[in-house]
């Protein structure tokens, strides 16, 4: 059991509600940010329960931030704690958010999880995450209610758009630019982790990929009598000289 478990299961504050696979998740990605100058901006403040934990497990120099479209949810401000007001399928209302927070290190997407909210958030906020920091969505079962707007294959569904985020890390090996080219999500993006109704990204400014060769060749170059090399050698040495 975690920080995170022992502190939801003696929770006497404010209410927190968790699925309880979820810390292991959250002690992988945000461990690293303890006891740092941390913000964290939390879409969804509820009963404001998970604003406290987060507080709490960060430690002292962390500030968090929370988003909700309900007006009653500003008095559950408190030190360190700050909540804003608006809906966040609102654009605008979402870069005025972004603007007033020094950066974002976290996000953590638990707000209304119809398909339009999530896609909306993740392309407005994603972009202002700070070059190292990481980009949650959770409660992403969703994707695959109707009520959500989801669906199994349904193609408004964030996982059929996350989807296309795993083609985009891939980009810099793609033959077909014009379907798939380097962008700015390629470039700052490290990896995705699918998780049960969890996507968590984490950010990194990334380089073209490199390869190259160590140690002394023992053996002939095999060629199989269908072609020159392997495809795999061959596709290496068309990206290398590219």
């Amino acid at each position: 059991m975690n920080d995170l478990e022992r502190y939801f299961h003696a929770n006497t504050g404010n209410l927190i509600h968790k699925w309880h696979h979820f810390f292991e998740i959250y002690e992988r990605h945000f461990a690293r940010f303890r006891g740092q100058p941390v913000h964290m901006l939390e879409i969804g403040v509820y009963q404001g329960g998970s604003l406290q934990m987060w507080k709490d497990y960060f430690g002292p120099q962390a500030h968090i931030y929370g988003v909700d479209i309900n007006p009653a949810c500003r008095e559950l401000e408190e030190d360190r704690v700050n909540i804003f007001i608006g809906d966040q399928e609102d654009r605008a209302f979402l870069r005025s958010v972004a603007d007033a927070m020094p950066r974002i290190d976290i996000v953590l997407d638990d707000g209304g999880h119809m398909m339009s909210q999530l896609r909306c958030t993740f392309e407005e906020v994603y972009p202002r995450v700070d070059p190292n920091g990481v980009y949650m969505a959770e409660d992403l079962l969703t994707c695959y209610r109707r009520e959500f707007g989801g669906g199994m294959g349904a193609s408004a569904s964030f996982i059929e758009y996350s989807k296309g985020l795993i083609d985009q890390l891939h980009a810099w090996h793609s033959q077909q630019p014009a379907r798939l080219a380097v962008n700015d999500f390629t470039r700052s993006t490290h990896s995705l982790h699918f998780y049960d109704s969890v996507l968590a990204i984490e950010k990194r400014p990334i380089e073209p990929p490199m390869h190259s060769k160590t140690g002394t060749a023992r053996l002939p170059e095999y060629r199989p009598p269908h072609g020159p090399g392997s495809p795999l050698k061959r596709a290496l040495r068309s990206f290398a000289g590219r």
